[in-house]
């Protein structure tokens, strides 16, 4: 992240006058600081720090001892701050916090760098016992995003859509009122009640959700507008979600795309709820008749609505999934059915927990963070990770893997020193560039005996196509969070609507880390089926 000049200045305004928890270092080295000896004596400084802070420390990295700025490389500064990393672990301590800023006025990676580690007392673990993922989907401004916003900060909206704006972060989202691609949320639980978010706009703020929650909610809001389909798809497919959140706007009703995105969620196996939205936008009669919608709705896919206002959300939660759909009433701006949420969210179970098995991790987005070098981030489909370890990040276009090393992981800007399967996390990894990381990668441990696929065999079942799919059909594949072009070969040389039948599919362009039992969608212009990867052929044989 970055600060303004100011927080350097405050931090050796500081130093200066109390002396005793910060530290000024112009950079730290592993051949250095980290030699016999050496690790020992510095960690216990760094300890008598902490004490010193009260429980907390700042290290100035990238000036001289006087406090003078002196700006690093981008390559010295992370060394700096993997050794300041294993300082604090010897020390009983964390990293909680790093803030950075260039020391000039040039190119960043001419001009060099200046930081801000906070370091505090403890080990920086994974603080929540449980936390579960959900994917929200629908049709475009029937509220999903306005629904979350008011949910993980507690506060009613504007009537105009505000609280949405506490998850959508490109500004063109906000000015058009418009998502454009998956957004993130977080609140949580402890013993009290909600853990919320005072200023979601505060990276801070989401990490003291996680930090202090003994459950957490995780949000991945997707998009609603038919053109980008594919970026709904994605969300819906490669996080690892736990439940599906449907939302139907009350002044609109079920849509195309409303049926469509439950066909996805109910395509992946997920239990679904359904939110209808703005109830208080429309008279009681109109929004009883949306309810009647939905549940026609839900009835023709051979799904059982069930009321929560009538049943109760105790019914709800142990009814939810093998064919049960609770369907809530509710309203941003006068917070109706909105408690009855919390009270669903804080109770549902986690659907799977896939930590004891090995790593494995899709990448949906890349970073490239000053300081710190490259980010993957994703949600952990198995096993847990720990910053240290040594990972395979591939397959490359050429079928290849690269040997990576996990330099730190955050969930939803928040430390960690470890994270487990389903957890949404932003990876650092030493030894690859940002822009040789592509979505649809994988990281899975460098002990694994993996290899890349180019073609695989799949049980498909076309949902709406206009004529029948024959050999050569080129869909665009949505596996985990892979989206490619291939090729269909389909067994008796073709498939008809309504069909379920034996097909190889080939990517087009490059292989990618595909096994057996995984769930994908294709789709093609409308034409849209589902599959299960049902044998793999390796792309070296």
């Amino acid at each position: 992240m970055s600060a303004d000049r100011a927080a350097l200045e405050r931090a050796i305004e500081r130093g200066e006058e109390e002396g005793g928890h910060i530290e000024f270092k112009t950079r730290l080295s592993r051949d250095v600081h980290l030699a016999d000896g050496r690790l020992e004596s510095l960690a216990a400084q760094l300890r008598h720090r902490v004490l010193s802070g009260e429980g907390e420390a700042l290290y100035v990295v990238g000036v001289r001892d006087d406090g003078g700025v002196a700006g690093i490389s981008p390559a010295e500064f992370s060394e700096s701050m993997d050794v300041l990393s294993l300082l604090a672990e010897e020390a009983e301590a964390h990293i909680h916090d790093v803030e950075t800023w260039s020391a000039g006025s040039g190119p960043a990676d001419e001009e060099g760098l200046v930081g801000l580690a906070t370091v505090r007392e403890g080990a920086m673990l994974e603080t929540d016992d449980e936390h579960i993922v959900v994917g929200t989907a629908g049709h475009v401004d029937h509220g999903k995003s306005t629904l979350v916003g008011s949910l993980v900060t507690g506060e009613a909206d504007d009537g105009e859509g505000g609280t949405r704006s506490f998850l959508d972060v490109q500004p063109h989202e906000v000015e058009r009122g418009l998502s454009a691609d998956l957004s993130y949320a977080v609140y949580g639980f402890d013993d009290d009640g909600q853990v919320r978010m005072d200023n979601p706009h505060r990276k801070s703020d989401r990490a003291r959700v996680v930090q202090e929650s003994d459950r957490l909610v995780s949000f991945v809001d997707t998009v609603g507008h038919e053109p980008w389909l594919r970026t709904t798809i994605r969300g819906l497919v490669g996080q690892k979600l736990d439940y599906g959140l449907l939302v139907v706007a009350a002044d609109d009703g079920p849509t195309k795309t409303t049926r469509e995105h439950l066909g996805i969620l109910l395509a992946m196996d997920l239990p679904t709820l359904v939110a209808v939205t703005k109830v208080d936008a429309v008279p009681a009669e109109r929004a009883a008749e949306v309810e009647h919608e939905v549940e026609s709705m839900l009835r023709d896919v051979n799904q059982t609505p069930l009321r929560a206002e009538r049943h109760g959300v105790p019914t709800a939660v142990e009814e939810v999934g093998d064919g049960v759909v609770p369907v809530f009433a509710t309203s941003a701006v006068t917070r109706e059915g909105l408690d009855d949420l919390d009270d669903l969210l804080e109770a549902l179970p986690k659907r799977t927990s896939d930590a004891d098995a090995a790593f494995r991790m899709y990448v949906d987005r890349t970073y490239d963070v000053k300081g710190v070098g490259a980010v993957a981030s994703g949600t952990i489909q198995a096993g847990t990770v720990e910053a240290g370890d040594e990972l395979l990040l591939g397959p490359m276009p050429d079928g290849s893997f690269r040997e990576v090393e996990v330099r730190s992981i955050e969930m939803h800007y928040h430390r960690v020193d470890r994270a487990r399967a389903g957890r949404i996390v932003g990876i650092a990894l030493k030894g690859v560039r940002e822009a040789e990381i592509q979505r649809g990668m994988a990281l899975v441990p460098r002990t694994a005996d993996v290899r890349p696929v180019r073609s695989f065999e799949a049980e498909v079942m076309v949902l709406n196509h206009p004529t029948r799919i024959q050999e050569g059909y080129e869909p665009v594949i949505h596996l985990e969070t892979v989206s490619e072009a291939a090729v269909f070969h389909p067994e008796g040389g073709r498939l008809l609507p309504g069909d379920t039948g034996e097909t190889t599919v080939e990517f087009k362009f490059r292989p990618y880390l595909v096994e057996e039992g995984q769930r994908f969608v294709f789709r093609e212009g409308r034409s849209k089926g589902v599959g299960t990867v049902s044998d793999v052929t390796y792309a070296d044989e």
